[in-house]
């Protein structure tokens, strides 16, 4: 249960008597029983610019907002945020790109939601520091509950495959 390896042993057990059970789909289920309808790339750069619009509008400017399909695979992440500067004549120019692994194309929106706000969030704060979960927080209050039933979802489709 790579997913969970940070999280306390008693709620690792519990997961894990669910996933035997057969019992973990159910879970999830109940708690999110809809997927996104966030399809392409266009549909995620307007749900990512609507929340970054809310929350950081004066932060830095994204070049690229897309789903990636070698994301989860190579780089064992779920999400990305790549920060690229050049000098260009006299001027540092500089990129932000934002790219989810295609793994969350079809999940339910909650988790997609908790993805965007953990990539935003790496707009201001580089690291996973106080400030970066401060952050996060302010944009989801359910942030962290969230993040942890997004890493139970993937352990039950690392077991059993695709849910939705």
């Amino acid at each position: 249960m790579k997913y969970l390896a940070a999280y306390p042993t008693h709620l690792q057990i519990k997961i894990e008597q669910l996933l035997v059970e057969n019992k973990l789909s159910d879970y999830i289920r109940a708690n999110y029983p809809t997927v996104h309808e966030v399809a392409n790339d266009n549909a995620l750069r307007e749900y990512v610019m609507t929340l970054k619009n809310r929350y950081m509008r004066k932060s830095a400017p994204l070049s690229k907002v897309a789903f990636d399909p070698k994301i989860h695979v190579v780089n064992h992440a779920i999400g990305l945020h790549t920060y690229v500067s050049r000098v260009q004549g006299g001027k540092l120019k500089s990129k932000n790109e934002l790219r989810v692994s295609t793994l969350f194309k079809r999940v339910p929106e909650p988790f997609l939601n908790m993805i965007v706000v953990h990539e935003l969030a790496h707009l201001k704060e580089k690291d996973h520091n106080k400030a970066f979960y401060q952050l996060c927080l302010h944009m989801l209050p359910n942030y962290h509950q969230l993040e942890f039933d997004l890493r139970v979802y993937l352990t039950q489709i690392e077991a059993h495959g695709d849910l939705f």
